[in-house]
């Protein structure tokens, strides 16, 4: 939040996403509340569509001559990039964009950035995506979490058809654990059942990428939409580590590490270290190996998992869901190595400072999370792709949030207990 008396005018081009709806407009509540600067959305060619919506939803910004949203194809953002006018910049993409927009492109911009000389000089926020980690800690999973677990992965990896910042994208094993070949097992299967087309440019071309760099890429049919790739990284190519792959694509990492505190510590430092980006990290553990571990124990084990969102037994995506938390890259990119990005988004509540946010969720769903002492009553949680309801489910919330009462609390408990 800037101080009253550090306020200065400011016009601050968001360009906004083209995989999800909700980003552009969030992003560019950042720059008009906590940043107090009047807004200029250019959307993403793939979200045209949103035009006329947006216009009506954020009218009376609009009315107030706070925001202005346009479209056009990557030539316009290009020129607005350098409009005099345009005084900050924000984009959630890729790294590539952003570099382009900073450095420029081809031989100079190499020659920009050797010198640390930005070809735009405006002040530039980022949220960008990594290559995302999911940990997988070994414990007496029994059958039916190890079936509730795979939907939760599947949907990590399949949701919005694979086209998420946060996708799973590396999901960390242990070598050894009985429960492994199972999980996979029950993975692939969930995978092959998330049959939605896909809507973003270039897809197939980068799942073509994606099997080239992998060990014994395994093809999964998903009827008429392009077949899902799962592999083992290569120990000679690092490739699948320092690309985001956006798009149904999946990597596995396996250590060998029996210890269930010894494997988190190892693959805590594998991420770190190996993983391109600090977006967003998952770790999965049964309630009984995190008590054996111990509680103290387990949050110096989270403190040293250096991601700007960190999710036990969810889903990071719930940390972008709950416009609370801070959302973006830990914190320590530059402009030269810029990663997931710089800055955050969201953030209502205002911390000047933010390093990170925790999300946690129940292991097991209901009934069966009873038994682990914590408490939900979702058998199924709306987001996964698996939960039958969902579409309902959103509806009879979006009632509820747009008029509260307590007359249309039952259709959204009904429509969530079906899931």
């Amino acid at each position: 939040m800037v101080p009253p008396r550090d306020r200065q005018g400011k016009v601050a081009l968001v360009l906004g996403a083209g995989n999800v709806s909700s980003i552009a407009p969030l992003d560019c509540f950042q720059k008009l509340f906590l940043e107090h600067q009047v807004v200029l959305l250019k959307l993403n060619p793939v979200n045209d569509y949103l035009h006329d919506v947006l216009q009506m939803a954020l009218d009376p910004l609009i009315r107030r001559d706070a925001l202005r949203i346009v479209r056009g194809d990557g030539r316009v953002g290009a020129w607005l990039t350098f409009h005099p006018q345009i005084d900050e910049l924000h984009i959630t993409g890729s790294g590539r964009t952003h570099d382009a927009i900073v450095w420029g492109t081809g031989t100079q911009a190499a020659a920009n950035k050797r010198a640390g000389t930005p070809a735009n000089p405006r002040r530039i926020t980022s949220e960008l995506g990594a290559v995302c980690p999911t940990i997988v800690v070994p414990g007496p999973w029994s059958q039916a979490d190890l079936a509730f677990q795979a939907q939760n992965i599947a949907t990590q990896k399949m949701h919005n058809s694979g086209f998420n910042c946060i996708a799973c994208q590396v999901l960390v094993v242990p070598t050894g654990w009985d429960r492994t070949p199972k999980l996979l097992d029950r993975v692939r299967a969930e995978i092959a059942k998330a049959t939605r087309l896909p809507f973003y440019p270039g897809t197939r071309d980068r799942l073509e990428e994606f099997a080239d760099h992998g060990a014994a890429p395994r093809l999964i049919p998903r009827g008429d939409a392009p077949d899902a790739v799962i592999s083992r990284i290569p120990d000679n190519d690092p490739w699948q580590e320092r690309n985001e792959v956006f798009a149904p694509a999946l990597s596995v990492h396996e250590i060998t590490q029996d210890d269930p505190e010894r494997f988190l510590r190892d693959a805590i430092a594998y991420a770190n270290d190996r993983l391109y980006g600090t977006l967003g990290g998952n770790i999965l553990i049964h309630p009984a190996t995190l008590r054996r571990i111990g509680r103290n124990r387990f949050e110096e084990l989270l403190a040293g998992f250096h991601y700007g969102c960190i999710a036990v037994n969810g889903w990071t995506a719930l940390g972008f869901l709950l416009s609370q938390t801070p959302w973006g890259a830990f914190p320590g990119h530059t402009l030269d190595d810029v990663q997931s990005g710089i800055g955050t988004v969201h953030n209502t509540f205002m911390f000047d400072r933010p390093q990170r946010s925790v999300v946690t969720a129940p292991f097991a769903p209901f009934p069966r999370s009873f038994l682990n002492g914590e408490f939900t009553l979702m058998p199924r949680p709306p987001w996964f792709i698996t939960n039958r309801t969902a579409q309902r489910t959103g509806r009879a919330l979006t009632r509820f949030q747009h008029r509260p009462g307590w007359r249309r609390l039952p259709a959204v408990l009904w429509a969530a207990l079906r899931g």
